[in-house]
């Protein structure tokens, strides 16, 4: 019980230590989209910027809390083979009669699921909810943020497969931190997406296209780099934390070739057009009547799944999303 105790305390404070695409990425992809939304929504979403952009993180908070959640963030296409993309169904009920729902969902299910969220986020708009508006304009820019993240689309998601253990959080967490002040994020407006899943799944083809140089280039780097040059010690939230070094994190960000502004930029791109795709979809609301109508806390989040217990929490959901 003693051992089981100390497993336990350990995983907690693991899960809170680290983050993801990452938490300041995801916070910083909902905040830059909305600024490419047209006048029509920005009156309504320029005055919930802080909102979109705070809560950004909560469907990672959620991993832990709720049964169904872990598996909306990523997809193994490994686990069906080269061709997977000629395997899977596009759209979900034709997945589910083809492979069956548990076992996707032991897969990840991410490309279903931001064509379920957006579909969700019109009839929001349809109903003038504000709060559903909100929350499900929060959830579907990470679902989709974290589309673009090319370790979300393969088994070896950590590098725990090829001796590469915390890959996960320096490609998609310590790179943007150090070097997305430089990026170019300035984009035109959103446009209207006519085919969502289409569009989503080329997303997921290039993720895991740029995963072989993800994982091929830090291993080439770590075999020229001596081990106490590749990580130094930070104060970070005021404890000292093992990370890759500025110098290690330089030369790799330099090897990917802009490859994590890239799919940033990317990122930021698509927020914005499926928000504004869900908005036309439902008629093009007058969202301006809404803005002073606020979120209802109190109000159940329809689209949450089945609470889970703590046990439950640790022992099943992936370890990529704490990474």
């Amino acid at each position: 019980m003693l051992n089981f105790s100390l497993l336990v305390l350990f995983l907690t404070l693991e899960c809170g230590a680290k983050c993801h695409w990452g938490f300041w990425a995801h916070k910083r992809i909902n905040r830059l989209a909305v600024f490419r939304l047209p006048v029509e929504m920005q009156v309504f979403y320029k005055k919930y910027t802080d909102y979109l952009s705070e809560n950004a993180v909560n469907p990672d908070k959620r991993r832990y809390a709720v049964v169904g959640e872990a598996e909306r963030h990523f997809i193994d296409l490994d686990v069906y083979g080269d061709s997977a993309f000629a395997v899977l169904p596009k759209y979900w009920q034709a997945a589910v009669q083809k492979i069956g729902e548990d076992s996707l969902r032991k897969h990840g299910i991410v490309p279903w699921h931001v064509q379920i969220a957006a579909s969700q986020l019109t009839a929001a708009f349809r109903e003038k909810n504000t709060s559903r508006i909100l929350r499900i304009s929060v959830d579907l820019g990470h679902y989709i943020a974290d589309a673009h993240v090319p370790l979300h689309t393969t088994r070896n998601y950590n590098g725990q497969l090829t001796g590469q253990d915390g890959i996960h959080g320096f490609w998609e967490s310590r790179l943007p931190e150090l070097f997305a002040e430089d990026y170019d994020m300035w984009l035109g407006p959103a446009v209207y997406r006519k085919d969502i899943a289409r569009d989503i799944w080329k997303v997921v083809e290039d993720s895991h296209a740029a995963m072989d140089s993800v994982l091929l280039f830090e291993q080439q780097l770590t075999e020229i780099f001596k081990a106490d040059k590749k990580y130094s010690f930070e104060l970070r939230n005021n404890v000292l934390t093992r990370m890759h070094s500025r110098e290690f994190s330089e030369k790799y960000h330099h090897m990917l070739a802009g490859q994590v502004e890239k799919r940033m930029r990317a990122s930021v791109q698509m927020v914005g057009d499926i928000w504004y795709t869900s908005w036309v979809n439902a008629g093009q609301p007058d969202l301006a009547t809404l803005i002073n109508s606020g979120v209802d806390e109190t109000e159940p989040n329809t689209e949450a799944a089945e609470p889970q217990s703590w046990l439950q929490r640790l022992l099943n959901v992936r370890a990529e999303s704490d990474n």
